[in-house]
């Protein structure tokens, strides 16, 4: 993937599955432009970590709910690079209790912008540079969550992750034939800021410690543990590849073995 670019959204924080993406794409070759909320931790370390791999790097800030700061961040990759070949939409939240009748109504506000409208804006965004191009990969971070309801998640997260898997499917057969492949992964059991709040969830929905917690997560993971979020970055490096040129609509679970719920 050598002088490929991309754009990866949500990469800042240095426990995040953004941030492995990007590692793991730079390991392939593949310029990466990094975007986050210029105040997120991380922001202005990025670069230098992605370029660490003898590739270029640019950080943008950018607010995936606001369409004029998409539209900067994809005007200056053209103008840098001029062209985009992988988008991976990979920001996200997780907001809101599990217990549904305590989930607010800024929690579904949020969730939904940044996890659904975020991801269909980028997406809207970018392809037309990837029609002119003929070819383009677009790879939509989902979640386990987002195939099957789980004990203990939010409703307003679940809810989200579900549309960002239909969103996912529809672009893949809208623009399969311009050769264009949308693809999503989802995330089960990875050791990242946003699965703290799981463990606090299920902390306390079952009255245990967050080290009981973690046992009981793991105990749910058919290999045994909960995984570090490289795992995730090899899985997108692989989707945006070549060796995955004749695969699109897929949502592949990076899980372990969990079973994604009902």
């Amino acid at each position: 993937m050598t002088n490929k670019t991309a754009i990866v959204t949500g990469v800042s924080h240095p426990k995040g599955i953004g941030r492995a993406i990007a590692i793991a794409l730079a390991k392939s070759g593949v310029n990466v432009v990094a975007t986050d909320l210029k105040s997120s931790e991380g922001f202005d370390t990025v670069v230098s970590e992605i370029e660490s791999y003898g590739v270029k790097a640019l950080a943008i800030a950018c607010d995936v709910t606001n369409k004029n700061d998409i539209n900067v961040v994809v005007e200056q990759v053209k103008s840098t690079f001029g062209r985009i070949d992988i988008l991976v939409n990979n920001a996200g939240v997780g907001l809101g209790s599990g217990d549904f009748l305590e989930i607010t109504d800024k929690d579904w506000s949020i969730s939904l912008a940044v996890n659904v409208k975020g991801v269909a804006d980028f997406c809207q965004a970018v392809i037309p540079t990837m029609l002119a191009q003929g070819s383009g990969s677009i790879i939509n971070t989902a979640s386990l969550a987002g195939l099957g309801a789980m004990t203990d998640i939010p409703a307003s997260y679940t809810a989200s992750k579900f549309a960002v898997v239909g969103l996912t499917k529809q672009l893949a057969v809208q623009y399969a034939k311009s050769g264009i492949r949308v693809n999503a992964i989802c995330p089960g059991s990875i050791h990242t800021q946003m699965h703290d709040l799981v463990l606090d969830n299920i902390s306390k929905g079952n009255n245990i410690s967050l080290a009981e917690a973690q046992k009981l997560e793991d105990s749910n993971v058919p290999l045994g543990f909960t995984a570090k979020p490289d795992v995730v970055g090899d899985a997108v490096a692989y989707l945006a590849s070549d060796g995955a040129r004749y695969i699109t609509g897929i949502t592949m679970p990076v899980a372990g073995g969990m079973f994604p719920g009902l």
